[in-house]
């Protein structure tokens, strides 16, 4: 009888509509969009973008594997059970997941995938989707990133069709964040008229199915690719949606060179150019159109979370036990 009083006085998992890794999360439960977006953005029109990296062409739409390069934007494909904000640090909203439970002793996680989810095909997402994502994404077919990203979560358990039960190895309040940010795809990427399944890691520009709000429209000679907004986007009302991915048309256009990319921006070929380098800003990103304001040169103030950069010095070393020395590094 004690035994039995004490199983029904033990601590139960929470259902929730957010976690947060510190503290609480910003935004109450029942918040209608997050606070840097606005509601009432119009809809419509292209953007046009240049490379977002070093990249200068692409051989896939697959981002998870090792070999080939991505096509720029492909993220828009994909969806997670979770999405953070960019107004404070680890906090996960429900995007796929409608509720949260994380056990008591931290040991695990359920997500309850909202029943209005859906691909790109038009198929319900399922908690089957999300464990067949995580199994491949920790095999030997995805890239070695992501084993090491998921490493401590133990497995996948499909509860029913709609709740999913991440396993981790040990207690860690990071962990249920990093199973509701895992990229969730369709079982039917690769399938092949007969049922059988192209292999993951031979996936190339074969469409990826994701519940994401955009579609790939075209495509050429991997040096450009356009998506367009998804007319029958599930997720578009949910409040960490509002407000967001107004673009009818995003298009990416690879250049192969940096010169190239910035006298491309200079003679109207894109929209937008973020600038990461000092001396580019001041020396590089000058002529007569940024005068004559056709081109204008603004910053944006922000106070989001980001991250760091700096050197780490082995002190064990007696070259770096001097403070003078690591100091004369620095500067």
């Amino acid at each position: 009888m004690v035994a039995a009083v004490g199983l029904f006085a033990a601590p139960q998992a929470r259902a929730v509509y957010a976690i947060a890794q510190y503290g609480e999360p910003k935004y109450p439960a029942g918040f209608k969009h997050f606070g840097y977006v606005n509601p009432n953005a119009p809809k419509g029109g292209t953007l046009v973008l240049a490379n977002p990296s070093r990249l200068t062409s692409f051989d896939k739409f697959n981002p998870f594997t090792l070999r080939g390069n991505t096509a720029p934007g492909v993220d828009l494909l994909f969806e997670s059970l979770t999405t953070g904000s960019s107004d404070e640090v680890a906090s996960a909203y429900g995007l796929l997941a409608d509720d949260i439970k994380v056990a008591p002793d931290g040991l695990s996680a359920t997500f309850h995938i909202n029943p209005r989810a859906r691909f790109s095909n038009g198929d319900p997402v399922t908690a089957d989707d999300v464990k067949y994502s995580l199994d491949t994404l920790k095999s030997p077919q995805a890239a070695p990133q992501f084993m090491s990203i998921f490493g401590q979560i133990v497995r996948a358990v499909v509860v029913d069709p709609q709740t999913v039960r991440f396993e981790f190895h040990q207690r860690n309040r990071e962990l249920p964040l990093l199973a509701g940010g895992m990229p969730v795809f369709s079982r039917k990427w690769g399938m092949k008229a007969d049922g059988s399944h192209i292999p993951f890691d031979q996936l190339a520009f074969e469409k990826p199915i994701g519940s994401g709000p955009y579609l790939i429209e075209r495509y050429d000679n991997g040096r450009t690719i356009a998506y367009r907004r998804n007319p029958d986007y599930w997720g578009a009302a949910l409040p960490v949606r509002v407000g967001m991915y107004n673009f009818d048309r995003i298009v990416y256009k690879l250049y192969s060179d940096s010169v190239a990319r910035l006298e491309a921006f200079k003679a109207g070929e894109y929209d937008a150019l973020v600038e990461y380098v000092a001396r580019n800003w001041v020396r590089r990103d000058v002529g007569k159109r940024f005068d004559s304001g056709e081109l204008i040169k603004k910053v944006f103030p922000q106070h989001n979370g980001t991250g760091m950069q700096g050197f780490m010095l082995n002190t064990r070393r007696p070259l770096f036990q001097d403070v003078r020395v690591r100091k004369a590094l620095d500067l």
